[in-house]
């Protein structure tokens, strides 16, 4: 039954204002990003749009521009740090590599897990699936003084060797994005009906022909939208890569050091933060069909 006009102005007027409200701090983030800081720190007012824009901001985060060029278009910031203390290309490079490492390894068991766990009837299936989707649950920080010391007695820490550190960092993501990338694998290779596997393999097949040639092209958008959940999880994480790595510092942990004692560079912020947000606002809208598709299957089916 359609609904009455009226009813749709409130129902589209509603849904506008809840974007909205969601959207604003990510709408002030950016702005922030291009005041200069006379504009960023006005006591009298709050400054919106009454200010000649700067990208010296994001010259100096993503670029490694030097200070003293802030210093002359409009005067230093409240920190104290020299350019070197700002310039992020180190850290969005580990943030690059570190999380297309743990989405490698995440999508590698992931795939074959919701396979098995797809097409393979075993006792105890749904108690099993429970478990996957609970250990999603536990936060971080519920083991990280343990994990630490792990990590330390296994040689994982960066201070011990840079490449276990690399290393360390991909597995710890790949075990807490793992559970995720499961069940919504699953919920595509559900979709995939099962007669194309029997029909496969009546043909001659093996099982992992099966899966190889002819179940995973099937599943290509899935695998994509997977995919780029893990990176994203991977890419924004900071609570691990923090007490995990010293030398190696991810872009979430590379901002947490711009707030200094003397106080909080929020151009330098607000710069490097939007610039991280970038990539995955781009990725969401390439598989954003194939995502929604993947998270509501789970929810109509078995």
């Amino acid at each position: 039954m359609e609904s009455s006009r009226p009813l749709r102005i409130v129902r589209d007027v509603t849904a506008v204002t809840v974007v909205g409200i969601f959207m604003f701090p990510i709408f002030w983030w950016a702005l922030t990003s291009i005041k200069p800081i006379s504009a960023i720190f006005d006591k009298d007012r709050v400054n919106f749009f009454d200010f000649t824009p700067t990208f010296i901001n994001y010259g100096v985060t993503l670029f490694g521009q030097s200070r003293s060029q802030l210093a002359i278009d409009q005067g230093i910031g409240m920190g104290v740090g020299g350019a070197e203390a700002y310039d992020s290309r180190q850290s969005i490079m580990e943030s690059v590599i570190v999380s297309l490492g743990a989405t490698a390894i995440t999508m590698a068991v992931a795939v074959f897990a919701a396979y098995a766990i797809s097409r393979m009837m075993f006792r105890g299936r749904s108690h099993y699936l429970n478990w996957v989707l609970g250990q999603r649950f536990m936060p971080p920080i519920a083991i990280l003084v343990p994990l630490v010391t792990i990590y330390k007695t296994a040689g994982l820490r960066d201070t011990d060797n840079l490449y276990m550190g690399y290393f360390g960092l991909m597995m710890i993501y790949a075990l807490m994005n793992l559970p995720i990338a499961v069940l919504l694998m699953k919920s595509f290779l559900d979709d995939v009906p099962k007669d194309v596997d029997e029909a496969a393999m009546i043909d001659g097949a093996t099982r992992f022909q099966t899966f190889r040639k002819v179940v995973l092209p099937m599943v290509k958008g899935g695998i994509a939208a997977s995919a780029v959940l893990v990176f994203i999880f991977s890419w924004t994480e900071f609570l691990l890569s923090l007490f995990l790595t010293t030398e190696i510092r991810t872009v979430p942990v590379k901002i947490q050091t711009f707030v200094t004692s003397t106080g909080n560079e929020w151009g330098f912020i607000a710069a490097l933060g939007t610039a991280a947000i970038i990539p995955s606002f781009v990725f969401i809208l390439l598989v954003q069909k194939n995502l929604v598709r993947g998270l509501t299957l789970g929810s109509l089916k078995e």
